[in-house]
């Protein structure tokens, strides 16, 4: 665990929305909170001068290991995670905000052995996932027989490879993008489906390849996003959540989201060389 004498120094990768939302945070509550800013890196540096600190502004990440971070917090994109993940848990605890990253199964296992090697803890932010831990502990009893996941959104709100909304933007109604396994689903839409990612670790037994995932797009969801998950358990055990999480006209993440994955942060003190669902 981390002396809690001291603030545990944060380092922020990603200063989009929810990158700017946790470095307003950490500025106004960290110290209360046991928190400090250690750096903050962002794609475009430029977008960092007028409202980070010099010396807080990373150029290149690639010499983050000099500035001693207790915990790095990557909130941009699951090609990040993929090009620095291993690396980041070597020295640090690691937030890992794009989750859809760990579809890759050798990537996920070198950070699972890495978190182990180096005593470090991989946190999994339970985002919009509604019930995480109880389908964890389903899991973890062995108990866990599915688990699927519908996630609708206005078409403004997708960011999806291969022109898959091309054609249907401009157009109104319901329409399944896509249904089929979280692994199939996480390369072509890395960023709207870190909800589905996070259940995924939680359902270890099942992973990205057994749970099953769907995405809608509905233009009636012009102020919120829409989360369905449905858990089958053991002897017709079934449970069913649906999350009204408000969102803005093409806002990839929810309002309530960025409350959750502050609290996420809050968690992350560290718990040994594992993957951490918080």
């Amino acid at each position: 665990m981390t002396d809690i004498s001291s603030p545990i120094r944060v380092g922020i990768v990603g200063y989009g929305h929810l990158g700017q939302f946790l470095v307003d945070r950490i500025q106004e509550n960290g110290l209360a909170a046991g928190l400090s800013l250690a750096f903050v890196w962002n794609r475009n540096a430029d977008k960092l001068i007028e409202s980070i600190p010099k010396d807080l502004i990373l150029t290149d990440l690639s010499e983050f290991t000099q500035i001693k971070a207790d915990l790095i917090v990557e909130v941009c994109h699951p090609q990040i995670v993929k090009d620095f993940g291993v690396r980041f848990l070597s020295h640090a605890n690691f937030l890992v905000g794009s989750p859809s990253a760990l579809s890759d199964s050798q990537l996920d296992q070198e950070l699972r052995l890495t978190a182990k090697k180096h005593g470090k803890t991989l946190y999994v932010p339970s985002g919009a996932l509604w019930g995480g831990q109880d389908i964890q502990r389903l899991n973890d009893r062995g108990s866990l027989k599915a688990l699927s996941i519908r996630m609708s959104k206005h078409p403004s709100c997708f960011r999806l490879a291969g022109g898959t909304l091309s054609d249907w933007a401009e157009e109104k109604g319901r329409r399944v993008l896509f249904h089929g396994s979280v692994a199939e689903l996480c390369p072509i839409a890395p960023n709207n489906v870190n909800t589905m990612a996070a259940a995924a670790i939680a359902a270890s037994t099942l992973g990205f390849h057994g749970v099953t995932g769907e995405i809608v797009s509905d233009t009636a969801l012009a102020d919120y996003h829409l989360v369905e998950v449905e858990v089958t358990g053991p002897d017709g055990f079934s449970v069913k959540t649906v999350r009204r999480n408000p969102a803005k006209l093409g806002a990839v993440t929810g309002t309530a989201t960025y409350n959750s994955f502050w609290s996420s942060l809050l968690v992350c003190k560290g718990h040994g060389g594992r993957v951490y669902l918080c």
